[in-house]
């Protein structure tokens, strides 16, 4: 999987890309992140990237020029790259559209910055626009990190364990389950009897419940969409009229 990722500052990639998971992948060959600085396709002698908005109006806007040149540059090594532009008026990022990116050969990714880009970049390069949350933040360097990030955990290879993407929260659209590890015992609280066991059909069985539960809880409008079974929503209705008869 390869990710060529434009931007202004390339230098705020160098924590994230060269530590933990994200650097063994590399390292193993099983992701590429390319990074473009977009000054260095600027046609002036001052790297101009940015100009005042036609029509007045507070801050300034990325240039086409530098920007077409960048992505038009970054084409020729990943010419059938999906090119997303981060920006807050895009589509909602989320688990299931970090698996759907991961299936792409290649993803160029232009991290916005100032008021945003000249929109005919969006006309003629941009197949698809993500944000990450509603908020703003200073650039879309951040934004970009976390599309790397999620979407590498889908290369098969780049986890530990292949199951980790899919037992993930979101996965299955439900919240995860708790986890434990040694020691049984700690300050008083000890770990589910049931994690104890060593009966792999219980200890399923526990999961689950507790990651309905958790989501009910926590994000109970993620399960409207949740892939839940006849025993799933028995569960749920009975975890509310606990809840009713609790209040």
């Amino acid at each position: 999987m390869k990710f060529d990722i434009l931007t202004l500052f390339p230098a705020m990639f160098d924590g994230p890309l060269t530590e933990s998971i994200l650097k063994r992948a590399a390292e193993k060959g099983l992701i590429e992140v390319k990074l473009h600085n977009i000054r260095d396709f600027a046609f002036d002698r001052h790297s101009v990237t940015d100009d005042y908005p036609y029509g007045g109006g507070a801050g300034m806007v990325m240039k086409v020029e530098p920007l077409a040149a960048c992505i038009e540059h970054a084409k020729v090594g990943s010419p059938r790259a999906r090119v997303i532009l981060t920006t807050p008026r895009g589509r909602s990022f989320n688990h299931a559209v970090a698996e759907e990116l991961a299936r792409e050969e290649a993803l160029i990714i232009i991290c916005g910055r100032y008021e945003g880009v000249d929109e005919r970049v969006r006309e003629l390069f941009v197949d698809d626009e993500i944000s990450i949350g509603d908020f703003v933040l200073t650039g879309g360097e951040m934004a970009a990190m976390v599309l790397v990030d999620a979407v590498s955990r889908f290369v098969p290879g780049v986890l530990g364990s292949d199951e980790s993407a899919v037992n993930d929260s979101f996965a299955d659209g439900l919240l995860e389950y708790p986890q434990y590890t040694r020691p049984a015992e700690f300050r008083g609280l000890g770990v589910p009897s049931v994690l104890l066991s060593g009966n792999h059909q219980e200890i399923a069985k526990w999961r689950r419940r507790q990651s309905l539960g958790r989501t009910a809880a926590s994000r109970p409008d993620l399960l409207k969409d949740a892939h839940l079974s006849a025993s799933d929503r028995e569960y749920l209705e009975e975890l509310q009229r606990v809840a009713g008869s609790d209040g």
